[in-house]
């Protein structure tokens, strides 16, 4: 079995060195002496024994994501496009430091202590949190932790969105494309959650043109693409409205599917602006007008801000707030405006 003292005296230096290449802990070696060293470790075959370096120095280097919004829809969180990039921005980073990543739906507060009490994770990563009992337990626990998409709590890390502001430009726009009557299409609406916030971006915007907000303009229902599809094909029954906020991607091309297949078309009949212009964006029918924000590197950020509070850098960041922008596509259309 090939060991880390193997590999140092087969390119010539401590095995130190080489545990430091190994762990991510870099820093004083030359990229040149890196490369060496990690060529050789394939070449050998060499596989570290995590279990044993648990043992000793008390760190798994495994960090733990966990969601909590348990999908409706059979692997609802593996398959959505949104979740997909948030994860892949998070094992990029993880792995360039020597971190693994264990994802977990977590659905109860005692499930999460199994987790905890059962692997030594160094780290949480957590989406879809609100106030709860289960927030409540988290934050008495000592792993360190970041929240995701989360409006909980200030004081604990966190990277955000520009949420509001997100609603409101998607909304401001379909106002400014003569659209006067504007439906909410989203998750249900948590309180101190992202939907609050799209939600009251949306209520801002229409709040500036002396629009009221009709409470049968707002729908809430778990995102997948069968219930979007179904959506879609209800909003086709009405004639009352012209244009749709939808607060995912997936959800407006869902939408889109079920209008098609009533006969509705987008933007014809129909105007519709989404949210995370993911590539499921660029490929719809028409391609989609949505609200720009950077998936893959929200989870790079998220993972790096977490290391850092593990190991307690100084430079460890509390909160990061993302930025967002409009991306305008084909599938809006200005209309004449009908003042009443």
């Amino acid at each position: 079995m090939v060991t880390i003292k193997d590999i140092a005296n087969a390119v010539g230096v401590s095995p130190t060195t080489v545990s430091n290449v190994i762990r991510g802990n870099s820093g004083r070696v030359s990229p040149e002496m890196i490369e060496r060293i990690n060529q050789t470790i394939q070449e050998m075959g060499y596989t570290p024994n995590l279990s044993a370096r648990s043992l000793v120095s008390s760190s798994s280097h495994i960090v733990g994501v966990i969601n909590h919004l348990v999908p409706l829809e059979s692997g609802g969180f593996f398959q959505d496009p949104f979740h997909g990039a948030l994860l892949a921005g998070i094992e990029q980073h993880l792995r360039e430091r020597g971190y693994y990543m264990m994802m977990r739906t977590i659905d109860s507060t005692s499930e999460l202590m199994s987790l905890l009490n059962n692997w030594n994770l160094d780290g949480l990563l957590l989406t879809g949190i609100f106030p709860s009992d289960f927030f409540t337990e988290l934050i008495k626990q000592t792993t360190p932790f970041l929240l995701i998409d989360s409006y909980v709590l200030d004081e604990v890390p966190q990277v955000g969105l520009e949420d509001k502001h997100g609603g409101y430009i998607a909304t401001k726009y379909l106002l400014e494309m003569g659209h006067r009557r504007i439906l909410f299409c989203g998750p249900p609406i948590y309180e101190q959650g992202v939907l609050r916030e799209r939600y009251e971006g949306y209520k801002q915007a229409l709040a500036e043109y002396g629009i009221d907000v009709h409470p049968e303009d707002i729908y809430g229902l778990e995102i997948g693409i069968d219930r979007s599809t179904a959506l879609g094909r209800e909003l086709a029954k009405r004639d009352d409205y012209t244009a749709i906020f939808a607060t995912a991607d997936i959800l407006a091309a869902g939408i889109i599917s079920g209008l098609n297949e009533e006969g509705k078309r987008v933007p014809d009949d129909v105007s519709i602006v989404g949210f995370d212009d993911l590539n499921i964006a660029r490929i719809s029918s028409p391609q989609l007008t949505t609200v720009h924000q950077d998936v893959t590197q929200r989870g790079y950020l998220a993972a790096e801000m977490l290391i850092a509070h593990i190991e307690n850098s100084e430079y460890a960041e509390r909160r990061i707030t993302m930025p967002v922008h409009l991306i305008e596509r084909q599938s809006v259309a200005r209309i004449e405006v009908q003042e009443s």
